[in-house]
């Protein structure tokens, strides 16, 4: 969050370009090989197939510390050499100025993907990614860094078969794609996994075995959520709450920036703007809406400060390498910044977050500036040669050059944990700028000072895409472009695509105009009314994916090709994609609203979850043998729960569907002790009829009694509808 006086410095220095040396030390293989059948039902693999996967740790057998620990693996692996049990075998070698380089030789025609939070096309192959994490505001195709590393490659094979690369380092790390993996790590010699599947399906799940699935968020969490920066006062963030019902806009979360602040200072309220935020969130909760507040980690260096003060008393800042403290600028004035790596300060901030919400009543913390944004340091952020008191299981005491990555991550960890200290029985919510692999963790992430622009926008699918094949599935854009000023044109279609995305949330800078739905017009309101209503319709079939994706780590929204890995046609999909196995969204990101996509193979039928259509929305279409749950329109997830419920049939060729349908409180941790019902729906054409019923279900949460709305899509583009109650079959005539 920058205004346009911060951008001439933001560019991140980049790494040297790889150099190979000509006769490369031979790896030793230290592997794990897995070949897992997954159950069925709630923990279920949504491929459909059986999951045959291979694990294998490789290292640089010159390397002198190759047991770093990591904070991205979380998997325990049998330690025991296994030569050859891979195709694949990467190559170790020592570069200039004491890097090492580690290069994949890969099959002719591989497809790269991955590489987290990057900017431009979806497939990688051809493109440079420097792991640096990066205050990089209006970045372009060009800017080598983001706010986030994942130091992790998928690669597609020609026949639809994949592997993956994990590049087991947190500091600076250069990726090249080209017709190989080539990597280029500062630092130390890092080992690497190297995972092999069937499909890119099969690789996800093994990664997520490796470094953790995404936790289930509170279901408000995936509602829709305004931002801009900022709402500075009580009366101007009730009145855009006002605003949105009174417009029946569905809104579930309005978001406070820094202006909330007393003198832009983290854990502050500004007694003038905001004297009485109490009752600010009372009502605010009335009408149905949460909050979530920024917390910036640069703290001001002022004795006189409560904050500073104990955090000096308890010596957690971070200090230069003479020993000093180390001070620096941000929005405040002069800063010093908590060191993460250490438990004793994240139990600090813990703490601070803790009190900070139980004051303003806040639902969710946004972590912001913690990559950590310097405006005076070196690179704009800390000296690499700071210095960081680690804990052991993190590596120990080290240079700023080797936790940098990682310090956003820690920052979001240290948050959501002092969250759970707080509030036991809720799920914690953190959003963070800057994270690392396996930050997914901790915190939902979104891609920073975008622009808005129709090439910012083309960016988003593909960003979304690959931090989603990055381990990363919870995330967003500001919906809308965060600087520069939109039109009703393209915040329209912006908002479209962005209410389909798994974190939806607009958000503009302070300089541009207004970006609210209402700015430009009726016609540009009404379309986004139509995408927000879309939005909570989806949300059953949506939260299902959800709480799927902590038990097999796929990201909800999955990249075109995954319908049909072996089709090379569907590769470099950017203006489609899908949400789960079922739902195939195509789209515009060009102002002549022309999708280019192809379409996969197989039987796909449009439908509309809103009561209306719009030109500037995507077309979404349901996969051929699905049943997708889908809920009635409403303001916001305090109307939940769903009556009724509406299941909309896609029959496969066989004349057969099903789907499921997962629920639960929408808060807490019951499911995890069994507190939640997942209901498998099976519908079947019988001659002119279509006989639909339920199969079985999973969980000891009670089955509400409710209508059930049946919506059956046909091949001419009609639809024919009918209704039942509870768990009875339901008959439909189809004509």
């Amino acid at each position: 969050m920058h205004d346009a006086t911060q951008r001439k410095d933001s560019a991140a220095v980049p790494a040297p370009a790889l150099e190979w040396m000509t006769d490369p030390a031979p790896a030793r293989v230290t592997c794990c090989t897995r070949s897992e059948t997954p159950s069925v039902g709630f923990g279920s693999c949504s491929t459909g197939l059986q999951t045959s996967v291979r694990i294998s740790r490789f290292r640089d057998p010159t390397a002198t510390d190759p047991r770093r620990p990591s904070v991205a693996i979380i998997a325990d692996l049998d330690e025991t050499p296994i030569e050859g049990s891979c195709v694949l075998q990467p190559e170790f070698a020592l570069g200039d100025e004491g890097r090492f380089l580690i290069r994949l030789l890969c099959p002719p025609k591989t497809r790269f993907y991955g590489t987290g939070e990057v900017a431009g096309p979806l497939r990688r192959n051809g493109r440079t990614t420097t792991l640096w994490n990066t205050d990089s505001f209006g970045y372009d195709i060009e800017t080598p860094s983001l706010y986030q590393s994942h130091p992790w490659v998928l690669g597609l094979r020609d026949d639809g078969s994949a592997f993956g690369l994990l590049i087991d380092t947190t500091g600076r790390c250069e990726i090249n794609l080209d017709a190989d993996i080539g990597v280029a790590a500062e630092g130390y010699a890092p080992p690497v996994y190297l995972i092999e599947g069937g499909s890119p399906q099969d690789v996800l799940e093994a990664l997520a075995g490796l470094i953790g699935t995404t936790p289930l968020p509170p279901l408000w969490a995936l509602g829709f959520h305004q931002c801009r920066y900022s709402y500075g006062s009580e009366h101007e963030v009730l009145e855009i709450a006002e605003q949105f019902r009174e417009r029946w806009l569905p809104c579930d979360t309005l978001w406070l920036d820094i202006d909330y602040m007393d003198g832009l200072r983290s854990f502050t309220i500004d007694p003038h703007r905001f004297p009485d935020v109490e009752k600010m969130v009372a009502q605010l909760r009335v009408w149905g809406f949460r909050t979530a507040w920024i917390l910036d980690p640069g703290i001001e260096v002022d004795p006189e400060d409560e904050t500073f003060a104990s955090g000096e008393l308890l010596d957690v800042f971070v200090r230069s390498q003479e020993g000093e403290r180390f001070e620096g600028e941000v929005w405040p004035g002069r800063c010093a910044f908590p060191d993460f790596m250490n438990a004793d300060a994240r139990r600090w901030w813990g703490d601070l977050t803790a009190r900070f919400v139980r004051r303003c009543g806040a639902d969710g913390v946004w972590n912001d500036m913690n990559e950590p944004s310097v405006f005076d340091g070196p690179g704009r952020t800390l000296p690499v040669d700071c210095v960081h008191h680690a804990d052991p299981e993190l590596g120990g005491p080290g240079t700023h050059a080797r936790y940098h990555n990682i310090y956003g991550m820690q920052m979001a960890r240290a948050s959501r944990e002092g969250l759970l200290r707080e509030r036991s029985d809720r799920r914690p919510f953190v959003l963070s700028r800057s994270n690392f692999l396996g930050g997914h963790r901790y915190a939902c992430c979104w891609t920073g000072d975008s622009t808005s622009t129709w090439e910012h926008l083309s960016w988003t699918i593909p960003m979304m895409l690959n931090l989603g094949m990055s381990g990363q599935p919870l995330a967003g854009c500001d919906i809308g472009g965060f600087a520069d000023n939109a039109d009703d044109m393209l915040l329209a279609r912006w908002m479209g695509i962005g209410c389909l995305l798994p974190f939806a949330r607009a958000h503009s800078d302070k300089n541009t105009n207004r970006h609210e739905p209402w700015s430009f017009g009726h016609g540009c309101e009404h379309a986004c009314r139509l995408a927000l209503e879309r939005r909570y319709r989806l949300l059953p079939y949506t939260y299902t994916l959800f709480a799927q994706a902590e038990q097999t780590g796929l990201p909800p929204m999955r990249p075109l090709f995954f319908a049909d890995p072996s089709d090379p046609s569907l590769r470099d999909a950017e203006d489609s994609f899908l949400l789960g196995r079922d739902v195939l969204v195509r789209a515009s990101v060009r102002l002549d609203n022309v999708c280019e996509s192809p379409m996969p193979k197989g039987v796909w039928r449009y439908f509309e979850p809103a009561e209306q259509s719009d030109d500037n929305l995507p077309r979404l279409l349901l996969r051929g043998g699905a049943i997708l749950p889908m809920g009635p329109i409403m303001q916001h997830t305090g109307q939940w729960p769903l009556d009724p419920v509406t299941l909309v049939v896609s029959l496969d060729a066989a004349g057969e569907a099903e789907g499921v349908l997962y629920e639960d409180a929408g808060e807490g941790f019951g499911y995890r002790e069994g507190e939640y019902l997942m209901t498998r729906y099976v519908a079947q054409r019988e001659g002119k009829h279509l006989r639909l019923w339920i199969e079985g279900a999973e969980g000891e949460r009670a089955r509400p009694l409710r209508v059930a709305e049946v919506v059956v899509l046909l091949d001419d583009g009609e639809a024919v509808r009918a209704t039942g109650v509870g768990g009875d079959v339901i008959r439909v005539l189809l004509g």
